[in-house]
């Protein structure tokens, strides 16, 4: 992100907070924004590298279950956005009071799988020359309400609150400015908001649904802060005693300590103490249970009736053979032999449409009479398929035969029938595999659940370590039944290097996809206006898995439920 582009953002940003609500400029009358006197004292310049949203992964592996905390669950409505606002909850405490330890326990006891940490550390305003000179003197106070980017860190916060993604600054404590490349976070289930002045700026606290304050021992903080600043930092046992005692000291007794009036729940002793994180665990889960989101289909269903299709949608021109072939794969009556012979041509027609969406480049060889050829060639690092088990999967073959070396990963995902939510049963990505042109491939998608979870799922990119049986962990379900371990990839795909290719298509799920993704590329065969009330596409192929391996439907079979891989 471009210096000119950030500050444009931030002008604008500035813009419509100022229009929301009045200035938080002054003192302790009319707002909560400082609640003391500026102090003039300075502190020393912190001497981590970077902020922790760079340094922290972006998931939480316990002993009984790994928590994402990055990434978004895939609810949404019919304009693709989250349902309901996510649960927000603030930690405030002095430096060095056990914080993020109270952070990790509640989203360990929670037991909920989408949760976002977000660290005030990420948002310390860039100096100026002159402030840094002062920093370079140690006469900055980076402990100093105004140390920190409030407008930056609220019109953040409430994006994630809304569910919608959001690019987080890393601060480099080195130089005291943020690094070109910002994080990426999508919105979650549960935001955790942790920082010594996370209650220090009235509209923040508005977003935050329940504010806890972290009260530890002042003796305690302090032989945090020799043993972290000693053994990580390099410094020596007088500088760090000297910096709390004149800066670190007041700091918490001035700006921090205060605050603690403003908190629902304050909790003694950090994170040893269980009684109070059972209890703040307790209240969270009953207000996730008021906040219940639920897929909406019979919205999502209604909600794009007679609207065009986006222009994100590419359909394969509906020539003579492939109406031919649509006629003997959608005919009830066609053997299991001939189902397969067809889908498989539809398949690597599918392909090749698919693949000409791909960037290239001039590419000017010289053919062997020595004259010349300017061509094109393939204007990406890699290309990698991902396969929505179990139908996805048999278009591997038709990936594999026109793209040398092609990387596979597949993904289960399934309809929780209780609750009608999908959810991530199996997960296997490469490695990298944000850096690649990605080809998501299932064969039919009626409502779209299963192909958004999946595009969701490559924009967190999340690869599972091998194990020695086959895994069922329901990611998105109340409860996670098994133990494994999941290893985040730092570079997420990008939204617009997604194809999704599928031999059949509703509208609905159609429509679906684009509003929730719309830089994602939609290729299919046909595009079938009808869902009925079960979500089978009208008038539809049938159970595409089941005709094509030989098995038989269910009852309540669906378009996009998948079965259990077999290895």
């Amino acid at each position: 992100m471009s210096a000119v582009s950030r500050e444009e953002r931030l002008s604008k940003m500035e813009t419509e907070e100022r229009a929301s609500s009045v200035s938080t400029s002054g003192g302790i009358e009319g707002s909560l924004d400082r609640l003391l006197p500026t102090v003039s004292t300075g502190l020393s310049p912190r001497k981590r590298t970077t902020s922790q949203c760079k340094s922290e992964p972006p998931l939480l592996r316990t002993s009984k279950r790994t928590i994402y905390t990055a990434g978004r669950p895939p609810w949404y409505n019919e304009h693709g956005a989250q349902s309901k606002e996510a649960f927000v909850i603030g930690l405030c405490g002095g430096s060095a009071s056990g914080k993020t330890t109270v952070a990790r326990k509640i989203i360990e006891a929670l037991d909920v799988p989408w949760v976002v940490l977000l660290s005030m550390d990420s948002f310390y305003k860039v100096l100026t020359p002159d402030q840094q000179t002062l920093a370079a003197s140690n006469d900055y106070n980076f402990d100093h309400p105004d140390a920190f980017d409030f407008d930056l860190l609220t019109h953040t916060l409430r994006k994630l609150k809304q569910g919608k993604s959001v690019k987080i600054p890393v601060y480099d404590f080195t130089t005291h400015g943020r690094q070109k490349e910002w994080k990426t976070v999508y919105g979650a289930s549960v935001i955790i908001f942790e920082g010594i002045m996370a209650f220090a700026d009235k509209k923040l606290l508005q977003l935050l649904d329940m504010k806890i304050f972290v009260d530890t021992d002042s003796d305690i903080r302090l032989v945090r802060r020799l043993r972290r600043d000693i053994t990580d930092r390099g410094r020596d046992i007088e500088g760090v005693i000297k910096q709390y005692n004149k800066f670190v000291k007041p700091a918490f007794e001035q700006y921090i300590e205060p605050t603690m009036r403003l908190a629902d729940i304050v909790v003694p002793r950090g994170g040893c103490n269980m009684v109070a994180i059972d209890l703040i665990v307790q209240h969270v889960h009953s207000q996730l249970e008021e906040r219940k989101l639920r897929w909406d289909m019979a919205a999502l269903a209604s909600a794009h009736q007679a609207q065009p299709l986006p222009q994100t949608l590419s359909v394969l021109e509906s020539t003579p053979q492939v109406r031919g072939m649509h006629t003997i794969i959608r005919n009830k009556e066609t053997s299991r032999d001939e189902f397969i012979f067809y889908s498989k041509r539809l398949m690597r027609l599918l392909i090749e449409r698919a693949l000409s969406f791909l960037p290239s480049q001039v590419h000017v060889v010289q053919t062997p009479q020595g004259e010349d050829y300017e061509g094109r060639s393939f204007h990406g690092k890699r290309i990698t398929g991902v396969s929505i088990l179990r139908a996805g999967e048999t278009m591997e073959p038709a990936l594999r035969a026109v793209c040398k070396d092609v990387r596979i990963g597949k993904i289960l995902i399934q309809t929780n029938q209780d609750t009608g939510e999908p959810e991530l049963h199996y997960l296997r990505l490469p490695k990298d595999i944000g850096e690649d042109h990605v080809i998501l491939m299932d064969c039919t998608v009626s409502t779209g659940a299963a192909a958004m979870m999946a595009v969701r799922v490559l924009l967190v990119s999340v690869c599972r370590k091998s194990t020695k049986r086959p895994v069922t962990v329901p990611l998105m379900s109340p409860r996670i039944h098994a133990c494994h371990f999941f290893i985040f990839q730092d570079h997420d795909v990008q939204e617009d290097k997604i194809l999704l290719v599928s031999l059949l298509m509703a509208e609905m799920g159609v429509h679906s996809v684009a509003y929730a993704f719309p830089q994602v590329k939609i290729i299919t065969t046909a595009v079938d206006k009808k869902v009925n009330n079960l979500f089978h596409i009208i008038p539809g192929i049938g159970n595409f898995g089941d005709r094509y391996f030989g098995t038989d439907a269910p009852p309540n079979w669906s378009d996009e439920e998948m079965d259990e891989p077999s290895y």
